[in-house]
């Protein structure tokens, strides 16, 4: 059984998240929470939230061993956009866009990931 978090409307553009995910994926909790802890990104503070929520719902739910489930979904999607005209020469205007992200976090037994 997977064990999912996410979060929803993170005020960081999906390309800045990316990367962090990428790292993560296919690793242990442990593993991964160990990883993200000692990267110096925005992002990497938000992936870890979503990814200890995510041990959490397994705990919650009566996971045993909760350090050792597999990292088996780690996405980032793109959200809404804040849209604002600056400025510009000659009358011109420059779009400002202010990208959201929906970052998933989910978690299985490694057990179950072997099956697959």
């Amino acid at each position: 059984m997977s064990y999912r978090a996410v979060h929803r409307f993170a005020r960081i553009a999906p390309t800045k998240v990316r990367h962090v995910i990428a790292l993560i994926r296919g690793k242990t909790a442990a593993a991964g929470l160990n990883e993200l802890r000692y990267l110096p990104h925005r992002g990497a503070r938000m992936v870890e939230k979503v990814l200890k929520s995510a041990m959490a719902n397994a705990e919650d739910r009566g996971a045993r061993n909760v350090d050792s489930l597999m990292i088996v979904e780690a996405k980032v999607d793109g959200g809404p956009m804040f849209k604002r005209i600056q400025p510009h020469a000659r009358g011109m205007g420059f779009l400002i866009i202010k990208r959201f992200s929906h970052i998933t976090v989910a978690v299985d037994s490694p057990r179950a990931v072997g099956e697959e």
